[in-house]
């Protein structure tokens, strides 16, 4: 029997990223790797190393020794907390072929146009500073000009982008790290709450419209307790992505 032709897709989600790792250990368990990635935000950055040939344990190092918040981080005269362009030489030795040509498995990386306000799916060219602007979070990380056009986080726009893989693949994996967790009343008492909830409803609504397309859908909703960037959690996390791909896969044996 032929094996399957794999694609996955890998949501944002900020340090509940650190999931699709604990998903891809799972998949490699038993046996399934998958050939094509698509991603946004976070899981652009975990879909272009493991693209490139890192394994999930190398990935993990990675987000496990980098220090986002150091001072040298800080941007100057910059829309953001963190100079995303800062990232760049530390993104190219985890990517130094520096190319969606030079990886080993088929990529797309979902960004947003700023300025014209729709989402971009870049599949060619260069890679690193694509990969930056996927992952670039409003009002944390800057913005990245690409070819004149500033681009920010993809997952603004689609942070679900399994459009790419429904032509090329026989199954399509979905790792969703964003659960969107019930609030109460209390806790939307100023503008700024209800803003932020609307944004995340809006953003919840159009992934899970896409779910259908997924034959394996790997969602931990004990992920909607851990904040974006709750980096002393990154163990955790990765244990609950890791938990519930396995118990997925299990059943589906």
């Amino acid at each position: 029997m032929e094996t399957p032709n794999y694609g996955i897709v890998l949501s944002g989600g900020g340090v509940r990223g650190i999931a699709h790792l604990g998903v891809l250990k799972a998949l490699e368990e038993h046996s399934i790797y998958p050939e094509i990635i698509a991603g946004a935000s976070a899981g652009a950055i975990v879909g272009a190393f493991y693209a490139a040939g890192h394994s999930w344990q190398e990935i993990l190092h990675f987000f496990k020794s980098t220090s986002m918040f150091s001072w040298q981080n800080y941007t100057y005269r910059k829309p953001g907390i963190l100079d995303t362009d800062k990232f760049e030489s530390l993104f190219a030795s985890y990517l130094p072929g520096d190319s969606f040509e030079s990886l080993t498995k088929t990529l797309f990386v979902s960004t947003t146009d700023i300025e014209k306000g729709k989402n971009v799916i870049f599949k060619e060219g260069s890679l690193v500073r694509k990969v930056l602007a996927s992952a670039a979070f409003p009002m944390v990380l800057s913005p990245v000009r690409i070819s004149g056009i500033y681009y920010a986080d993809g997952a603004i726009t689609n942070n679900f982008p399994v459009e790419p893989l429904l032509p090329l693949c026989d199954k399509i994996i979905g790792s969703y790290v964003s659960p969107l967790p019930v609030v109460q009343p209390g806790e939307l008492t100023n503008s700024m709450a209800v803003l932020e909830r609307a944004f995340k409803i809006g953003m919840a609504t159009l992934s899970e419209s896409k779910f259908e397309h997924c034959d394996i859908l790997i969602a931990p909703h004990q992920l909607n307790k851990v904040g974006t960037f709750s980096i002393n959690r990154i163990d955790e996390v990765f244990e609950i992505g890791y938990a519930a791909a396995f118990q997925k896969l299990e059943e589906l044996h």
